[in-house]
């Protein structure tokens, strides 16, 4: 195993770092997926890997005397025979020779979300992201934190505002108290429970968000994203849920925290479990037009989802 130290400033003078990576975000996932019809992408073609492959990988330390706490790009040379095939497999083996390389992991089968992060210019998980798929005609793989998130070190984002928007939709059940039955689950309809699917599977690994331009420009201010949207139509939808008119009341009592999404769709196809948050958002929209019966559609929109 061998991997180089030399290294790039990339940043001359940043106070609270982000990871900005417009000239390397592709936010068009190229995985064969069809989403409501709307488009098909094109499959990645896996190359046939000869040699080492440099690994280019953002770097930032604040207490870093050697840069003064600026980012700068550090490359890696690895032999990937000596790792599994993904992306996440290489950086566990770098770390073995740089403990130094930070970033988050857990499951290393796509259901915690947490390396999340952006491969080869696409918002992804390090764990689902074959190298093969990754590496480009020159064997470099560039490896960044998720775009515009403050960075505590290295591949870190910092996830505390996402959290707090989460937060903020009540993502859990709220049930009706006079309808329960002591001691009995609460039942659902198969029809009922199938208006979930698409909605449960996300694993708030903020790929989506974090690959939305709308949010780059509102996030930390009102509006919430489409992954937080996403889980609040999921509760919206949830026929076992009795709170649906306060969860609208909260959501369309600011403009911004819904109406903000301009329908690039960059969140749909960049979404590593294949979920369609821009469908959910759009949803969203519709039932706060028919709650409040905006521009007087409501009775149309009632006619024609009820």
């Amino acid at each position: 195993m061998i991997y180089s130290l030399a290294a790039r400033s990339i940043y001359s003078s940043v106070k609270a770092p982000y990871a900005y990576a417009f000239q390397r975000l592709n936010t068009f996932s190229k995985r064969n997926i069809t989403i409501d019809g709307l488009w098909q992408t094109n499959t990645v073609k896996e190359k046939k890997i000869t040699g080492n492959i440099n690994f280019e990988i953002y770097r930032y330390n604040r207490e870093d005397e050697e840069y003064k706490g600026k980012p700068y790009i550090q490359v890696y040379s690895l032999d990937t025979k000596t790792c599994g095939p993904m992306v996440l497999d290489a950086l566990i083996k770098l770390k073995e020779y740089d403990p130094t390389l930070t970033f988050r992991r857990s499951c290393r089968e796509g259901i915690c979300g947490s390396c999340a992060m952006n491969i080869a210019g696409t918002n992804t998980l390090a764990c689902l992201k074959k190298i093969s798929e990754s590496v480009d005609d020159k064997n470099v793989i560039r490896i960044f934190p998720l775009p515009h998130m403050a960075i505590i070190r290295d591949l870190v984002p910092d996830l505390n505002i996402f959290y707090e928007q989460h937060k903020s939709i009540k993502p859990y059940l709220i049930p009706d108290n006079t309808k329960r039955h002591k001691n009995k689950e609460i039942l659902q309809s198969k029809d009922d429970r199938k208006q979930l699917d698409g909605l449960y599977e996300c694993i708030l690994c903020a790929c989506c968000s974090t690959s939305c331009p709308s949010y780059w420009w509102a996030g930390d201010k009102d509006y919430l994203g489409p992954a937080v949207l996403l889980q609040a139509y999921r509760w919206l939808i949830d026929s076992r849920d009795s709170a649906k008119k306060e969860r609208l009341e909260f959501l369309s009592e600011i403009e911004g925290r819904v109406y903000k999404c301009h329908t690039i769709m960059n969140c749909s196809r960049t979404c590593p479990k294949g979920l369609n948050p821009g469908k959910a958002i759009q949803r969203v929209k519709n039932s706060i037009a028919k709650n409040k019966n905006l521009w007087g559609i409501g009775k149309i929109l009632n006619e024609k989802f009820n």
